[in-house]
């Protein structure tokens, strides 16, 4: 099949920013002041949404393996840490200033930025554009520590979570049952001072990554490199990303990081076009190398007849582009029976809400007690809502636009013979369902594979 040159579906970055804001997915930070550029906060059903992503990232990588364990590093480390891994030298961007606009743009994206004064042009393509030299700007977040803010208080918000695992490698190895090959996984807020963030959560400064630092013998790099790259691109697949809109590229040589000797992009076709949703990079034994030498710490692993410096694989996505990624995928419009609906077909086990249940009269004293009693005994097993609240149509498009994949509705038949209405969010077909026993077909559903429209 060829392979697909813009994206396929209803979503655009704007739909889904305005289904964001509107069902209490995602707001502007700081709105009543304004905002802050490119800085969002995660209403209630995002929220949700985050904590499923990253349930289902640990299950994959911890709960259903024997060879990770997992870590939770601080936010600000000894600063040493990150003259060691290079980034205060090397963590920088090319930026050019325009002179007229008093713009800032990176120098590697001229070419697709817009001009301040004509945003059909690109920097440097009119008269008018006055470009200075690029120079190297570093996007870690300065701070201070203690009450003197002098160069001995300077320290980091770190830029990514993975540092925190290498300066811990000697902790782990000697304080839990592993040995090579084996994983260390975090997930954490990192913070990077990006120039030209935007496309709503493709690029922000305030981020969450879900990262592991997989430790290898040497010489079993480029297997265990080519393994993450399958089985990361088979997670997304497995939790509904469409096969047609993922792809993994390798990295040209000129694009590898100072650290890395291979590196592929699992690359998503958002609406903006390919871009990389995670990295899946070989970065060799450079971490511990740099560490061991400027902390005098050896970082090694011993066995009984070896000794070695591991090499590291590392799997990184990002929460927040997770987060878009679904969204974009699962966002579908469609006509029923003459009117739009507008619904998100996330994966069950994603879904912020598993369950709706949906009295059929909000007022009728008796369906209202059954649904109630329903409604309590599933919530203690999953993520559910009771619903009263206008015609039932409506509250079936409120849950389709959050993406609940089941709706249970009570109604009259239910209250003769004890069976409800059990709706489903993609196909819109009803079944009447045992009221007993509802709970643990919902719970074999959740376990079941899934597939969209499947």
């Amino acid at each position: 099949m060829a392979e697909l040159e813009q994206f396929e579906g209803a979503a655009t970055i704007e739909k889904i920013a305005a289904l964001c804001r509107r069902r209490a997915f995602v707001f502007p930070t700081s709105d009543i002041y304004g905002g802050l550029g490119s800085s969002f906060d995660f209403g209630h059903y995002g929220v949700l949404l985050c904590q499923n992503i990253k349930g289902e990232w640990q299950r994959s990588m911890i709960q259903d393996r024997d060879d990770i364990v997992a870590l939770d590093s601080a936010v600000i480390l000894n600063p040493q840490v990150w003259v060691a891994s290079g980034h205060v030298e090397t963590f920088a961007d090319p930026l050019v200033d325009c002179r007229t606009c008093k713009l800032r743009f990176r120098e590697d994206h001229l070419a697709t930025s817009s001009c301040g004064r004509k945003p059909s042009k690109h920097p440097g393509g009119t008269p008018d554009c006055d470009l200075t030299e690029a120079r190297a700007f570093n996007l870690m977040f300065e701070t201070h520590i203690g009450a003197v803010r002098d160069e001995a208080s300077v320290a980091y918000l770190r830029p990514e979570t993975a540092q925190g695992i290498f300066v811990n490698f000697k902790n782990v190895t000697s304080s839990m049952r592993v040995k090579p090959p084996f994983g260390i996984a975090q997930i954490g807020k990192s913070f990077r001072n990006e120039i030209t963030p935007g496309n709503f959560l493709f690029r922000v400064r305030e981020f969450e990554q879900m990262e592991m630092e997989f430790f290898v013998p040497p010489a079993d790099a480029a297997e265990w490199h080519a393994y993450w790259i399958d089985e990361r691109y088979n997670w997304h697949t497995r939790l509904g990303v469409r096969p047609s809109h993922l792809r993994a590229r390798a990295h040209d040589k000129e694009e590898l990081s100072h650290y890395s000797s291979a590196t592929s992009d699992i690359e998503y076709l958002f609406p903006i076009g390919w871009q990389e949703l995670e990295g899946v990079a070989n970065r060799g034994s450079y971490d511990l190398d740099q560490h061991s030498q400027h902390s005098g710490t050896k970082l090694e692993w011993i066995g009984h007849e070896e000794r070695y410096v591991p090499h590291v694989i590392e799997p990184a996505l990002g929460v927040g582009r997770a987060f878009l990624t679904f969204m974009c995928d699962a966002y579908d419009e469609e006509e029923v029976a003459g009117r739009q609906r507008t619904v998100l077909r996330l994966h069950p086990r994603l879904a912020p809400v598993k369950a709706a249940v949906l009295p059929l009269v909000g007022k009728n004293a008796d369906m209202v007690e059954k649904a109630q009693a329903l409604y309590k005994e599933l919530r203690r097993v999953m993520s559910a809502e009771y619903d009263a609240d206008a015609a039932i149509g409506k509250r079936y498009r409120r849950q389709d636009e959050i993406g609940t994949p089941w709706g249970l509705t009570i109604d009259d038949q239910t209250l003769e013979d004890g069976t409800i209405t059990l709706r489903d969010r993609d196909s819109l077909a009803q079944e009447r369902i045992p009221l007993e026993g509802a709970k643990q077909l919902l719970l074999d559903r959740l376990e079941q594979e899934w597939a969209p429209g499947g």
